[in-house]
């Protein structure tokens, strides 16, 4: 069974039932996942794919274990370098002195020859793992109240999702909406991005709105275009040069700005997207599990900056972690559209959500 990151858009009880499946199932599991708590319930054996020195470790052991061993692997190649360094330092210092006589120059060739040896059979200097460099620029100014819906409803045959929800967006204000699974949290937030209509009730944008929209789906990429040509239709004003410096802090560099955005994994979509947020100067970020997809280095660097940012977030997300970085003021309990304040009470229902 080959598992390519399971958890994302689960809730709580989904994943709790995968983890004892995976855990009590007889056959053999291949797992690609940043769900921490996942493969340290699960795995017993790790292969790390080490870019830097272009190989696959393989660690028999479990994760918790292999964490400990991968520091401790990571530090025993760092000393190993050190001392062949400093031996080679020695013959080459060592042949420079022998060199200058014709006597010596054997020796001397033979010492250089060593040192050659004791730094070719050594490991790259391992670089520090790339980093997206996330942080949203200052808001385009708008109005006090830059998004309202009013008397939304939506269903799909006979089956009511939500109605009758109201909904007032304030300038710089944070909002979370919460609920079960299925209980329209996608596709309010598809209504207030302009991508689907409510069956009724309207969509009223303030003063100077002008929203970026984080589909979980990532449909806001087109994948017959580039990845420069996305990052350029989404602001009017930006020029190449200036989307090239972008995508390089999303990781995007040399000729990853020409790749076909179809081609990209589901991290890099989700880095893509979120850099045409940033150039896109919005000042209501509505983003649907923007934390999907991404290594945990990279996820801190996203709450860290939706922790500073100047203007009005709406967020759908099971991510506790996101919701707390957010520090939202309100939330919207779907499917009844049930407005409240804010308190860490409401943490359960993420969790459940």
């Amino acid at each position: 069974m080959i598992l390519d990151e399971p958890t994302n858009h689960l809730d709580a009880d989904s994943v709790v039932w995968l983890r004892e499946f995976v855990k009590n199932y007889r056959g053999g599991v291949i797992i690609i996942s940043h769900d921490i708590e996942l493969v340290g319930e699960t795995v017993n054996r790790v292969f790390y794919l080490d870019a830097n020195r272009m190989v696959i470790d393989i660690y028999n052991m479990n994760w918790k274990n292999y964490q400990r061993q991968r520091l401790a692997d990571a530090d025993r190649r760092k000393k190993e370098r050190a001392n062949a360094e400093k031996k080679a330092s020695t013959l080459q210092l060592q042949a420079a002195k022998f060199g200058a006589k014709a006597s010596k120059a054997a020796a001397a060739h033979q010492m250089v020859a060593r040192a050659e040896k004791l730094l070719s059979g050594l490991d790259a200097v391992r670089a520090v793992d790339r980093v997206a460099k996330l942080r949203f620029p200052v808001p385009a100014p708008c109005g006090r109240t830059p998004l309202m819906a009013n008397d939304l409803s939506k269903s799909y045959g006979s089956l009511e999702i939500f109605a009758a929800v109201d909904l007032a967006i304030d300038r710089g204000s944070k909002v979370v909406i919460l609920g079960l699974n299925g209980a329209g949290k996608t596709t309010l937030l598809r209504m207030l991005a302009g991508v689907d209509k409510p069956d009724t009730g309207t969509i009223v944008p303030g003063h100077g709105l002008r929203i970026g929209y984080y589909a979980q789906e990532h449909e806001t990429i087109d994948v017959k275009r580039s990845v420069l040509q996305n990052m350029v239709s989404s602001s009017p004003n930006i020029t190449e040069m200036e989307a090239r410096r972008v995508l390089g802090s999303f990781l995007f560099t040399g000729d990853d700005s020409d790749k076909p955005a179809g081609v990209l994994s589901g991290g890099e979509k989700t880095r893509l997207a979120l850099a045409m947020i940033v150039v896109s100067g919005a000042n209501v970020l509505l983003l649907d599990e923007p934390t999907n997809n991404l290594d945990p280095a990279s996820r801190d660097e996203i709450l860290d900056a939706l922790a500073h940012y100047e203007g009005a977030v709406v967020l759908v997300s099971h991510d506790e972690g996101a919701v707390e970085a957010l520090n939202p003021e309100r939330v919207l309990i779907m499917p009844e559209g049930t407005e409240d304040h804010w308190n860490k009470d409401y943490l359960d229902l993420i969790m459940l959500a």
